[in-house]
């Protein structure tokens, strides 16, 4: 039997697409969280490492300047927890989108069912 390039032609060509992303969009959402359980994790140490710095300098009796050092680790604490927005809102387009394909494909099969196609 030949495809053709009708409406349910078309409409199987969507249903195929929907179900092709739908699996790539749920593993990019997994590994987007990963990744900003990774970033809340390096934000707990840097925020620790900053704090002991700190008590170490305090505590010092020769005067060493770790205050450059304090700095840094507070300037790479706030890139990471820019980056973790990013990836916190890079991480809900992906629920959206993953919630849009769904009901897509639920249309589509109602539409498909309803319009009698059977797969043959």
């Amino acid at each position: 039997m030949a495809v053709g390039s009708g409406p349910a032609a078309r409409e199987l060509f969507a249903e195929g697409l929907l179900q092709f992303l739908r699996p790539a969009v749920r593993q990019l959402d997994r590994h987007v969280h990963s990744v900003r359980e990774s970033q809340v994790e390096l934000r707990e140490h840097i925020d620790s490492l900053a704090t002991e710095l700190c008590r170490i300098n305090e505590d010092q009796k020769v005067a060493l300047d770790l205050d450059p050092y304090v700095k840094k680790l507070l300037n790479a604490r706030r890139r990471v927890v820019l980056v973790n927005n990013i990836l916190q809102n890079a991480q809900e387009r992906l629920r959206r989108l993953n919630h849009s394909v769904a009901k897509e494909t639920v249309r589509r099969r109602a539409m498909l069912e309803a319009g009698g196609y059977q797969g043959k």
